[in-house]
């Protein structure tokens, strides 16, 4: 009897030894093609990370930092054996001797799992955990786990123990965006890992183990707690002696955050904007916008573009820049001050004259980071500050002409264009000087009929005004009326010119370098002659008689050169100023965001007081 219920039983567990044979049978396959994936496919690249982007100063003195994430990696050879023993010690002790996983642990876990139904005894190792964190998804799953296992002894095959240990080191969270062992040092305690105390090395070791539970900003004595069970695991296993761990323990553990360094961010701000222009200068994407063939050509070289930036961007460039900290202080303190948060905003660029770097810019009464920047994007009719350049240095270059070179103001008449001279006042001959300094608007005219409108206009080229197109060439542009107009930094830039006749565009950024201090991007512009000594010289003593006599009477003097020129558009909706003296080149825009008259303004000199603030030393 007990023979038949035997073999009946036996026949009733053939469909199920059946199916438990092709379960079997599909995990074996679905394992072998994980498995094939994995050496076959897998290729270990280094995932995208954010590096804070370091700016610094003319001094060497970092001034900004541009961060999401901070992180400051470190190789292995910098990190001490103290902060490696505690997570080898913590983690995975046998880490130097196992294939990436460990199958007792995972033994164990297992176990734990099955009756817990969920993944809740750790079992990884440093590499399956390095795997988890730079190539897989953090879904808790037997399938992902499987599969974590896979890569973890392909990535022991394709990299050294060091190796995958530097990255554990540096890819650990610490929570309040902070990766890496080296970054936590410098983020918590403000010093470098290898001055921290062994009770602080290991007060940052008891972080990552839960980052929200044990975040030492809201539950530091939780943090403390832990990190006091940590040095006892080291004392357990004789890393420490008792006495040590005991010491250690008992020390005080003091935080002191890491402030994000974001000074001038006026000036910040600019300078991204031109690291942007240098890369797509130098790796020439500039050059293929410039013969896209249509506007789908051009928006895909725009993505490739913003791409690549982005990628230079978040590798941790150190960027050497030409401000000068005091100058910049002194000229938001000075323009702040001279505004008086009256709804007023100004934008100013100001340049050295010996090395023509641009070392402050103003970019708004309370600016602050992100915010519109109007001393390189506040594009603004000029007004008689173009004239300089557009008419009267041209009419110098044309012939043997001078400041003393008479010159007819009365009425003229081009077509039905018809300028009016300030109050419609009607003036006859004058020199040149004189049309200059009280800027008559009938002369300028006059004098841009006689050089012609595009010999004028080949004057400007030299430097590179992005917004002047095709229908500014008209007579209207002698006078400031423009399509769009100017910026600031780039009439700043244009009047660096008469220094001494040369021009070399003025750079924010000195250079770009890697993190091992390699060179990547600096500019390599040459100094040319735009303007001969004569037109310089005659151009020159205009605008120190413009300061003088003239329409920028009542300039501060620093230095025992100073010339400017003024400028206003129609209703007074724009009031500027340009000019320089013997250190040097400024050019300052007073108006509303949202244009309106300025006329009371005006009156009150507020445009010099502006400039004076900003040119002065």
């Amino acid at each position: 009897m007990r023979q038949l219920a035997g073999f009946a039983v036996a026949l009733l567990s053939l469909p199920l030894l059946f199916w438990l044979q092709q379960e079997v049978a599909a995990e074996w396959h679905e394992a072998n093609a994980y498995k094939e994936q994995v050496e076959e496919t897998i290729e270990f690249s280094n995932p995208e990370v954010t590096i804070p982007m370091a700016l610094y100063d003319r001094n060497g003195q970092l001034f900004a930092e541009e961060y999401a994430e901070w992180r400051d990696p470190l190789p292995l050879s910098e990190i001490p054996l103290f902060a490696k023993q505690l997570f080898l010690e913590s983690e995975d002790k046998g880490f130097y001797e196992h294939r990436g996983y460990d199958v007792a642990a995972i033994a164990r876990a297992f176990a734990v799992n099955v009756n817990s139904d969920g993944l809740s005894q750790g079992a990884s190792t440093i590499t399956q955990q390095v795997v988890r964190m730079r190539f897989l998804s953090p879904e808790k799953t037997y399938e992902r786990k499987f599969k974590e296992i896979l890569y973890a002894a392909e990535l022991e095959k394709q990299s050294t123990k060091d190796e995958i240990l530097e990255m554990y080191m540096n890819e650990m969270y610490f929570g309040n965006q902070v990766y890496g062992i080296g970054a936590a040092a410098t983020y918590y305690f403000s010093k470098p890992l290898a001055n921290l105390s062994e009770a602080e090395t290991a007060f940052l070791a008891a972080i990552p183990n839960n980052p929200s539970l044990y975040d030492p900003l809201k539950h530091f004595d939780r943090t403390k707690k832990r990190q006091e069970r940590l040095l006892q695991v080291l004392v357990n296993n004789e890393v420490l002696s008792t006495e040590e761990g005991k010491i250690a323990q008992s020390a005080p553990v003091e935080l002191r955050l890491k402030q994000k360094n974001s000074q001038f961010p006026a000036y910040h701000t600019y300078v991204v904007d031109e690291l942007k222009q240098l890369i797509s200068e130098k790796e020439g994407f500039s050059a293929q916008l410039q013969t896209a063939k249509d506007e789908e050509t051009r928006k895909k070289i725009q993505q490739s573009l913003s791409e690549r930036i982005s990628e230079v961007i978040n590798s941790g460039v150190r960027i050497d820049t030409s401000l000068d900290p005091v100058k910049q202080s002194s000229v938001e303190s000075g323009i702040s001050n001279a505004l008086g948060g009256s709804g007023i905003q100004s934008g100013a660029a100001v340049v050295d004259n010996k090395s023509r770097e641009l070392i402050s810019v103003y970019g708004g009464y309370g600016y602050r980071k992100t915010d519109f920047n109007r001393s390189f994007q506040a594009v603004r009719q000029p007004g008689s500050i173009i004239k300089p350049l557009l008419v009267y240095a041209p009419y110098l270059e044309s012939g043997p002409y001078t400041e003393n070179s008479l010159i007819d103001g009365s009425g003229i008449c081009i077509g039905n264009f018809c300028p009016e001279n300030f109050g419609r006042y009607s003036y006859g001959v004058s020199t040149l000087k004189k049309a200059f300094s009280r800027s008559y608007n009938t002369t300028a005219v006059r004098i841009f009929q006689r050089v012609g409108i595009e010999e004028s206009f080949a004057h400007l080229a030299p430097f590179g005004f992005k917004h002047v197109t095709e229908k500014d060439h008209q007579y209207t542009a002698a006078l400031g009326g423009f399509e769009n107009g100017m910026t600031p930094y780039e009439m700043a830039n244009a009047f660096t010119s008469f220094i001494d006749g040369t021009f070399k565009p003025a750079r924010a950024i000195r250079s770009v370098k890697d993190r091992q201090g390699n060179v990547l991007y600096q500019w390599e512009d040459e100094r040319k002659e735009v303007w001969s000594q004569k037109t310089t010289e005659n151009i020159r003593s205009m605008l120190e008689e413009t300061v003088r006599t003239g329409t920028a009477s009542g300039l501060r003097h620093t230095t025992q050169y100073t010339g400017a020129k003024t400028g206003t558009t129609s209703h007074f909706k724009d009031l500027w100023v340009a000019g320089l003296n013997d250190n040097y080149t400024a050019v300052t825009w007073v108006g509303y965001d949202r244009p309106r008259s300025l006329q009371q303004e005006s009156e009150q000199k507020l445009h010099l007081k502006v400039f004076s603030a900003a040119l002065s030393d």
